[in-house]
């Protein structure tokens, strides 16, 4: 029973020691996102590491209007290397509360959905950083393959700014425009 407490315990300090990191992140969104002007083709200039696009470089996330109303979310990469076997999955999002539209939600399969946060977001949508309820989240995305330096590192500094550890974040490989 005694070891029993003490592995509660332990469990607790754990997740009440992530829930505080997850709290220290900066999620405000963009207060207005245009949903037109964010339609089209995204190229991932960076992100953290995840099983689900493990492998791919060359990433694309092209969003289009749905006769439904929701979002087609085509997201699509190459294997290894830049001329490698493509890969791609259709999903879904939407936009569950009008007045926070900054706040989307994804699904690539079924009903679940995920939590998919506009952070950042020039007044040209030329670029966006994406992250969500978790830390674990974040992307930097631009409509060309390449981001100008500049404009990088000062997203860079706002993700850190947010309390982002952007140690692990992995620069994506693109096509020369």
């Amino acid at each position: 029973m005694k070891s029993f407490c003490l592995f509660a315990c332990c469990v607790l300090i754990v997740f009440n020691c992530t829930q505080t990191k997850s709290l220290m992140i900066d999620k405000t969104t963009v207060k207005e996102l245009d949903l037109n002007r964010y339609l089209g083709t995204w190229y991932e200039i960076a992100r953290f590491p995840h099983s689900f696009e493990k492998d791919l470089v060359g990433v694309t996330a092209t969003y289009s209007l749905r006769p439904d109303g929701k979002i087609e979310v085509l997201n699509q990469g190459y294997k290894y290397m830049l001329d490698g076997e493509k890969s791609s999955i259709v999903g879904k999002a939407k936009i569950p509360d009008s007045l926070q539209s900054g706040k989307l939600k994804v699904s690539f399969f079924w009903f679940f959905y995920a939590d998919y946060y506009v952070l950042e977001l020039d007044e040209n949508y030329q670029y966006a950083m994406i992250g969500s309820k978790s830390p674990k989240y974040f992307w930097i995305l631009s409509r060309t393959p390449q981001m100008d330096p500049a404009t990088y590192d000062r997203l860079l500094e706002k993700a850190r700014k947010r309390g982002y550890n952007l140690d692990k974040l992995y620069k994506v490989p693109q096509k020369e425009n």
